[in-house]
């Protein structure tokens, strides 16, 4: 069963709400008018019963014989239309109108009217107003009882009840017009943003949904939208460029191996020719292999399967022994290598295999872009409950506009510099990626030919610990 649109939800909530409160009013209304109707009756009615209280104070002394011929024959002769019933304090009857005769009301112990009472009654095809008053006059009890009759006011009500139902249906489709009309225009926005958003593609995914200055709802869920599109925008040209990187960093190795293979097999050559053509195909292979390799950790990394190892670390011997293995290397290109490690424990909870990549990559670039007879110092301390490891050189040079953009993928400062020496501007962004990992940061300070210094830093081992996942 097809759902009803919002608009139309809305209108029949509206509708539902405006009938109830319709309903509502009409009764409290209706209720309202008959209460102060009744007490216009009432007020007729104590008007009345003052009048024979004055009546029967005039006629005090006369003897209950007498006052009976003198009220039968004021009421029978002056007030024939009148609704009245009288009797003494003993119960015996001493006028009763003609109409009371032939409709009697019901009979009221004089003991139980402590106040005047005032109530309702269905007399026969009509409805009266009656009250019933215990009277003493000069020592004389009376029990009075006089009606009025509610035909004026029954018709006020009966008309006011048909003009609530006759205008209640206008009021109401009226109501729902109304409504149909606001929800409509209230929802006409999210029409426009729906157009808009089913045109944004892959191919244009600069578009942008309709900024919105309604202050509401509406217009912070355009300002969402927005930034969600910006972020899938950012992420898809990241994409685009990784692929397009990742294309182009593949086939310069695989075009060189081809052209050496062909070169070889055009003529016959010497062992040692070969021999070289080999070596070349060998080096190119290996350096694709470590390409696709830091290919796969990104790709792991961005799917969030790459999980850690995470255990207590001791940071101290690790880094004694990078520097020991880079130590040789330094003396090969004829670098000065210096490590300050003078720590005896650098606890951390991490992954050892992962923190040493991380290590190995800063000291390899630091080692790249440094001539000889450079210097490269690998030092490390505890501040704050963080483990602070810091790699300088007196290599070429990071630029300021550089440096904001060092860590991301297959950026290199020197394009030539780096594919001479292997690199294909990876190495940085895996080491971002771990660091961030272990919760972790790592900046850069550097400027254009005084040298450039690498540090991250992670939690000591007193902070609370990582759990044993992948950052999403």
């Amino acid at each position: 069963m097809k759902r009803l649109s919002i608009g139309l939800r809305l209108t029949l909530w509206y509708l539902a709400i405006f009938l109830l409160a319709e309903l509502i009013f009409g009764v409290g209304m209706w209720f309202i008018l008959r209460k102060n109707l009744y007490d216009i009756a009432d007020l007729t009615l104590r008007d009345q019963v003052a009048d024979l209280e004055r009546f029967l104070e005039a006629r005090k002394d006369f003897p209950t014989p007498q006052l009976e011929e003198e009220i039968s024959e004021d009421y029978k002769i002056e007030r024939s239309e009148d609704y009245l019933q009288i009797s003494d304090g003993s119960g015996n009857s001493i006028y009763r109108s003609r109409f009371f005769e032939e409709h009697p009301l019901p009979a009221v112990a004089i003991d139980q009217l402590t106040k005047p009472r005032y109530e309702t009654r269905k007399l026969g095809h009509h409805s009266f107003r009656v009250v019933s008053e215990k009277m003493d006059v000069d020592g004389r009890v009376y029990m009075v009882q006089i009606g009025h009759p509610l035909h004026e006011e029954m018709e006020t009500l009966d008309d006011f009840r048909k003009y609530l139902l006759g205008f209640a249906p206008i009021l109401l489709l009226g109501a729902s017009a109304v409504g149909y009309w606001l929800s409509h225009r209230a929802l006409a926005p999210v029409d426009a943003l729906t157009r808009t958003a089913r045109t944004i593609s892959g191919h244009n995914l600069g578009s942008r949904l309709e900024k919105l200055n309604t202050g509401d709802e509406l217009q912070r869920l355009s300002d969402t939208l927005n930034e969600m599109l910006a972020r899938i925008e950012a992420a898809f040209l990241r994409i685009t460029e990784f692929t397009a990187d990742a294309s182009h960093e593949l086939r310069t190795p695989i075009a060189l191996i081809h052209t050496e293979a062909e070169l070889a097999l055009r003529r016959s050559r010497n062992e040692g020719e070969y021999r070289e053509a080999l070596n070349h195909i060998l080096q190119e292979a290996e350096r694709t292999g470590k390409l696709v390799e830091e290919l796969l950790a990104l790709a792991r990394a961005d799917s969030g399967s790459e999980a850690l190892n995470v255990h207590s670390v001791d940071l101290a011997p690790l880094l004694k022994e990078c520097a020991a293995k880079w130590a040789k290397v330094a003396s090969l290109r004829n670098f000065e290598f210096e490590e300050r490690l003078d720590v005896q424990h650098l606890r951390v909870m991490g992954d050892e295999s992962a923190l040493r990549r991380v290590v190995d990559i800063l000291l390899d670039n630091a080692f790249k872009y440094t001539l000889a007879p450079g210097k490269v110092t690998l030092s490390a301390e505890e501040k704050q409950g963080r483990i602070v490891v810091s790699i300088e050189d007196t290599g070429i040079g990071i630029s300021s506009e550089d440096q904001s953009r060092i860590f991301e993928r297959f950026y290199r400062v020197d394009k030539a510099r780096s594919r001479e020496l292997g690199g294909a501007g990876l190495g940085l962004a895996i080491a971002q990626w771990i660091v961030q990992l272990h919760k972790g940061l790592i900046t850069v300070e550097s400027g254009v030919g005084r040298g450039s210094i690498f540090r991250f830093e992670i939690p000591a081992t007193a902070s609370v610990p990582l759990t044993n996942s992948a950052l999403k």
